[in-house]
């Protein structure tokens, strides 16, 4: 009931105003987003985390969220395991898509973190309302805010910029560590299959961008299916723009059986010559999903070895 109470205040833009000024004696900051420049305390000790992975870049800079969404269905903490143990206190877990502000205002936050997000501004402006919000930056599709520019915007956001610089380098080390001469330059194609459809990932998905970081090139033709979204949905048809030089498929919400039974997915030129990798470790796909620094940390760990082994390296 409350919930419903809180969408139906939003959709008549009811909102009350609860975002407080700052504390005598701080020094706001002021951090760019896609809805203009957004003033922040200089030393915000309730956070909420709404968008996907803030509270795990958050907590990555020393910082535990009062409440945070669980965007990969986690439980608990609401966090992978790759951060487990970073909070002292569990969060209170906030609805994803359809947000909650009645809840989320009687926290009484001074920060609220959604820079990975539906880029949606009328949710933007309401949020607002209650707190300082910040958003994702210029220019990136929805749920298009890379680790990079999240950590950069979290830690701005936090006053954690040279923390936020440190996260910044360990990642890009370990993807420096990890790359393959074998990678460079070859062609993939990452894509999901989800209630027996499949969808193939575009640059501004957190995948691509993993898999571009390592030196492979998201295929071409795929890229070509760019219509201002993270990902494009294929046609039976269609799957055979999946073959690259390693194709990466993982399934949501189920295990790996039906893509390793799909007679069509596996007479694809790359599935017949064996670079075709079913990603079906729940931990492994979370973590490649994920999209934070300590997420990806975890996914370069476990998944180069089987993009190595599937190129026949």
């Amino acid at each position: 009931m409350v919930a419903a109470a809180a969408l139906a205040l939003a959709a008549c833009g009811q909102v009350e105003d609860n975002s407080a000024p700052a504390a005598p004696g701080a020094e706001p900051r002021t951090v760019e987003t896609m809805f203009g420049p957004v003033e922040v305390p200089a030393t915000p000790t309730k956070v909420v985390a709404l968008g996907w992975s803030d509270a795990e870049t958050a907590l990555a800079l020393g910082v535990q969220p009062i409440a945070a969404s669980d965007w990969l269905a986690f439980g608990g903490e609401g966090v992978g395991p790759w951060a487990a143990g970073r909070y002292t206190t569990a969060p209170r877990i906030l609805p994803t898509l359809e947000l909650d502000y009645a809840a989320i205002s009687n926290l009484g936050p001074d920060l609220i973190l959604n820079t990975r997000s539906d880029n949606s501004e009328e949710k933007f402006k309401e949020l607002s309302k209650i707190a300082p919000t910040v958003s994702a930056p210029k220019d990136v599709v929805a749920y298009g805010t890379s680790w990079r520019q999240q950590t950069e915007l979290v830690a701005q956001a936090l006053g954690k910029v040279d923390e936020g610089d440190k996260l910044i380098a360990e990642v890009d080390a370990a993807f420096a560590a990890a790359k393959d001469p074998a990678f460079e330059g070859k062609s993939v194609a990452v894509g999901a299959h989800y209630s027996d459809k499949y969808s193939a990932y575009l640059r501004g998905d957190s995948r691509v961008d993993f898999m571009e970081s390592l030196g492979f090139e998201n295929k071409p033709e795929v890229q070509a299916l760019a219509n201002g979204s993270f990902s494009a949905d294929l046609s039976r048809e269609q799957i055979e723009l999946l073959s690259a030089d390693l194709t990466v498929l993982f399934p949501i919400g189920s295990d790996g059986t039906a893509l390793r039974e799909d007679a069509i997915l596996n007479q694809i030129p790359s599935a017949k010559a064996g670079h075709l990798l079913i990603l079906d470790d729940l931990n492994i796909t979370n973590a490649f999903s994920s999209g934070s620094p300590l997420g990806t940390e975890y996914a370069i760990e476990k998944t180069v070895p089987m993009f190595k082994t599937a190129l026949g390296g």
